[in-house]
């Protein structure tokens, strides 16, 4: 039989350390905090991490914090960092190799709130400032017919809409890091450029306009973490930098027309 040992803790101190393997797991906490061996069997949990934390949180301890939703890989709520890479927990399988430790953290670089839960205030604040919606200037037939557009339209949407809002890209991006409070983040970035670009809406330039600073765009450079960390296999770097294309030619327009 299979089994993972566990050390549980009283996890009222935030900034958990997860690890796990085929043989052993533990969360590794500050000092001073109590820890009594638990054991779980493999052979009655399922395959994934998020399947081990919600074992060790239904039947060891109940006072471990994670976030988690509909367990079908879409959600994005159980984005953590597991082995130094930003994943989905529901989609990371445990490694059966005894020789190897996995280790899990929170999202790097964000407060957390308790154990694996990060403070996702900021980043859905920004999110909220993009305006992630249609917005029509003649709203006259607002909700009695339907916007439509044509097959090309809507196929250049493929690759964007698609974005969990998990966070795994802009809290492995270093410039995001640095400038979390004014540089957007390649999440946020990949959202606007998703409704830039969509034929139905009528405020492209309005919309690039809020981005012209120094730092809400400009602070990518491409070091395209985002790409290689995305659970869902997007391109928020490609996306960044169709914006930036997009920001020159409204420039140059802007500037003729003065």
């Amino acid at each position: 039989m299979r089994f993972i040992y566990v050390m549980s803790v009283n996890s009222a101190l935030s900034s958990a350390c997860l690890m796990l393997n085929s043989s052993f797991a533990f969360l590794s906490l500050p000092p001073l905090v109590r820890y009594a061996s638990l054991m779980i069997d493999l052979n009655t949990c399922g395959p994934m991490v998020l399947d081990a934390l919600i074992k060790i949180k239904n039947e060891m301890d109940l006072t471990l914090t994670f976030r988690r939703s509909c367990r079908e890989g879409i959600c994005g709520s159980c984005a953590m960092n597991i082995n130094g890479g930003n994943t989905l927990a529901c989609l990371n399988k445990i490694d059966t190799n005894t020789s190897k430790v996995m280790k899990i953290y929170p999202l790097p670089r964000m407060y957390v709130v308790k154990d694996l839960v990060p403070d996702m205030s900021n980043f859905f604040a920004q999110y909220k400032s993009i305006e992630p919606y249609l917005k029509k200037k003649d709203e006259s037939k607002q909700g009695k017919e339907q916007y439509l557009q044509s097959i090309e339209d809507r196929q250049k949407l493929d690759g964007l809409y698609e974005c969990l809002l998990c966070a795994c890209c802009s809290t492995s991006c270093p410039s995001y890091w640095w400038n979390g409070d004014k540089y957007l983040g390649p999440a946020v970035l990949t959202q606007a450029y998703r409704w830039m670009i969509d034929s139905r809406d009528d405020f492209i330039e309005e919309r690039l306009s809020k981005l012209q600073d120094p730092f809400s765009l400009y602070r990518c450079h491409t070091i395209m973490n985002c790409t290689k960390t995305c659970p869902k296999g997007l391109n928020p770097g490609k996306a960044i930098a169709e914006i930036k294309k997009m920001m020159a030619t409204y420039k140059e327009k802007r500037s003729s027309a003065i």
